[in-house]
């Protein structure tokens, strides 16, 4: 079960599992949660990334509840030593910001940085503006462009139109993603772009003059490796 993957994902890559029993296929995501005893919550995010060893012909219902009884663990051990200045009320909303963070970077080392970013706007009531929020809340439609309308359309999932966090996870995260939301860094910084150099790596900036700057560098790096 990779990180940053969803629920969707999971569920495709437990039906095509050779050693599965499925029992859940063309049920909804409700139904799925009623089945692992967990009614009425919704499913993005609650469920643990890992590689997970099991015998022959064990249930899909039985996967899903160990996943989701790892997750619950490492959520709950991450509340308990969180930083009591994080502008978070709820486990949940932790996992909800975890979940952001994750499908922001790759690199370990950014996770924290982040979710400081993500934090001190919380705090000062900026919009969070995440790119994968906005494409979470496309849904089926994204066809791997996000474009200006896209980010002006307003979902419940449009954080550059919405206030705070969008209403649920929109992925599911690995542990490093959850200890980073609830021990986020400071640095000061409000804003981040990728860098474009293949690394993965973004730039983080404490005005939006620097990001600006930022911003136009990417860009032409990227209009270089276009022609290339």
């Amino acid at each position: 079960v990779v990180e940053g993957s969803t629920f969707a994902d999971l569920r495709r890559a437990l039906e095509k599992h050779p050693e599965i029993t499925v029992t859940l296929r063309g049920k909804s995501d409700a139904e799925v949660m009623s089945a692992i005893g967990r009614a009425g919550e919704f499913p993005e995010g609650r469920f643990f990334p890992d590689t997970y060893r099991f015998a022959a012909r064990t249930t899909d219902v039985d996967l899903l509840k160990l996943a989701y009884t790892n997750m619950l663990r490492v959520l709950d051990s991450a509340w308990a030593q969180r930083d009591p200045t994080i502008p978070l009320k709820t486990p949940y909303e932790a996992l909800i910001l975890a979940s952001v963070i994750e499908k922001e970077t790759g690199l370990a080392s950014e996770r924290p940085m982040i979710a400081g970013v993500f934090t001190a706007r919380l705090k000062k009531g900026m919009r969070l503006q995440s790119d994968p929020t906005v494409i979470y809340g496309i849904g089926q439609k994204y066809d791997g462009n996000i474009r200006s309308r896209d980010l002006t359309t307003d979902t419940p999932y449009n954080t550059y139109t919405r206030s705070g966090l969008p209403p649920t996870p929109i992925a599911l995260p690995g542990r490093e993603s959850v200890l980073a939301a609830v021990e986020p860094l400071d640095t000061g910084a409000l804003y981040f772009v990728a860098t474009g150099d293949g690394t993965g790596a973004h730039y983080f900036s404490k005005t939006l003059e620097e990001h600006n700057e930022a911003v136009r560098r990417y860009l032409v790096r990227l209009r270089r490796q276009n022609r290339k």
